[in-house]
């Protein structure tokens, strides 16, 4: 078979390249090696991580809130079989909408390995045994990333597990033991910690979340403290034994002492790696960096071979799936003749814990490196009357404004629904509005976006109206 478009991975980057690929009159293919499509964020990221998270939120609710509400409830209990199987209720249905989507932009699917024979000609490998070979005047390398491990750390899957065990447990720790301080393992521990599991954070760097803006770091920390997690920041774990059902990690602290701590599942959530195993890429003379295994790719996308482009995780800039989706599309646009832009600058990163965190722009840290001068705004959710309503009231959302012009230049915010509310802020920049400019747009009464109006309001001339 011959194709304009070959895309491999049918993940957040390679299934949206495959559907603006088609929808722009290219005959497409698409090859996935699982039996089912949406890669690590459908399957073992995003979407069941989500699921997770706000099935255990309305249980913590439930035992700690609605008494407040107004609502009372006898004989509370966690039906962990059953929150485990509506996770997986709602990958199915997620995932089967990536068939559906295909049939319906006429995409040719593939199952099995992709590897390269030439550049332009793409063996597919069956679960059986079996091969296929099809060609295509562009490949779109999309195939994701995987957990990082710790050398001298080896994972069983069992008792040292990854975000993908963490997903499928059969039971709920008493002591889940997580290192990484990053979004991946506090998403996960702050699931387990809500269900009543005692969670143990243990971080090399000397905050949480510490790509971005400090202050949320901060204040994540004190809200996850509250939720009985506990912190070890700046120690650095040299290994972990596993006997019978215990899990002992060993640590050192800042001070060169040698700690323990005794769990029943130790979490290894210390980042990703792009998966470019198996594909034959120096079949075609691309080689990747030894650090990380990422692919090089222009400011097309495009790698050293002409006519072979790769997206996503296996490419520079931050793992995330709207990234990758972004890039998909962007890719798909190039081949088509187009001139489509990105901006990175302008890509959110969000941890979806409660209250949910989220940061677009420049952090704090990274304007006072660059020497721009700049002026802050803030506002706390505990002044907001929405917050107030609904018991959500930690947090803040923060402006970074530039000094002379007022343009906003990054915005970072903790609270409720924060995942949402950052993309005004991705508007806001996107046109270079200033904050005085959010300030005197019209936002509803009583809403959380109003925090927003609030901190650009403080930052244009420190008028806030509500602290």
């Amino acid at each position: 078979m011959q194709y304009d478009v070959i895309v491999i991975g049918s993940g957040p980057g390679g299934y949206v390249a495959a559907i603006r690929c088609a929808q722009l009159g290219l005959k497409t293919a698409c090859i996935e090696k699982y039996s089912t499509f949406g890669g690590t964020c459908l399957n073992v990221g995003c979407i069941p991580s989500k699921a997770l998270l706000d099935s255990s939120e309305h249980y913590h609710n439930a035992a700690h809130t609605f008494k407040t509400h107004g609502i009372g409830l006898d004989n509370l209990k966690v039906d962990f079989e059953q929150m485990i199987k509506r996770k997986s209720e709602v990958v199915a249905q997620t995932t089967g909408g990536i068939s559906f989507l295909f049939k319906k932009n006429k995409i040719t699917s593939y199952q099995g390995v992709g590897s390269f024979i030439d550049k332009n000609t793409i063996k597919i490998t069956k679960a059986d045994g079996s091969e296929e070979t099809i060609s295509g005047k562009n490949v779109i390398i999309a195939t994701g990333s995987k957990p990082s491990s710790l050398p001298f750390l080896p994972v069983d899957k069992k008792r040292i597990i990854t975000s993908t065990e963490a997903l499928t447990l059969k039971e709920i720790p008493k002591h889940l033991i997580l290192i990484g301080g990053g979004v991946i393992g506090l998403e996960l521990g702050s699931v387990y910690a809500r269900l009543g599991s005692k969670v143990s954070v243990i971080e090399y760097m000397d905050s949480i979340i510490p790509t971005m803006d400090k202050a949320l770091g901060k204040e994540l920390q004190k809200v996850l403290t509250k939720l009985g997690m506990d912190f070890y920041l700046g120690h650095k774990v040299t290994g972990a034994s596993v006997k019978g059902k215990d899990v002992t990690v060993t640590f050192d602290t800042p001070k060169n002492e040698k700690k323990e701590l005794k769990g029943d599942y130790c979490l290894v959530a210390v980042g990703r790696v792009a998966y470019t195993d198996g594909l034959g890429l120096d079949k075609i003379g691309i080689t990747v960096e030894e650090r990380g295994r990422k692919i090089t790719v222009d400011e097309h996308l495009e790698t050293s071979v002409k006519g072979v482009y790769a997206i996503g995780d296996v490419v520079r800039g931050a793992m995330l799936a709207h990234k990758a989706e972004d890039e998909g599309t962007f890719v798909a646009e190039i081949i088509a003749g187009q001139k489509p832009h990105i901006n990175y600058n302008l890509i959110p990163g969000v941890v979806y814990t409660w209250p949910e965190v989220a940061s677009v722009g420049y952090t704090e840290e990274q304007l006072k490196e660059k020497g721009t001068k700049f002026k802050v705004g803030a506002f706390p959710f505990k002044a907001s009357g929405r917050a107030r309503a609904s018991m959500d009231t930690d947090g803040f959302v923060k402006v970074l404004a530039d000094e002379a012009t007022d343009e906003i230049l990054g915005v970072h915010m903790i609270g409720p629904r924060a995942a949402d509310m950052i993309a005004e802020a991705v508007v806001a920049m996107e046109y270079r509005a200033s904050a005085e400019d959010i300030s005197r747009m019209s936002h509803a009464h009583p809403t959380y976006t109003e925090a927003i109006r609030e901190a650009c309001l403080d930052a244009t001339a420190k008028r806030a109206i509500h602290i």
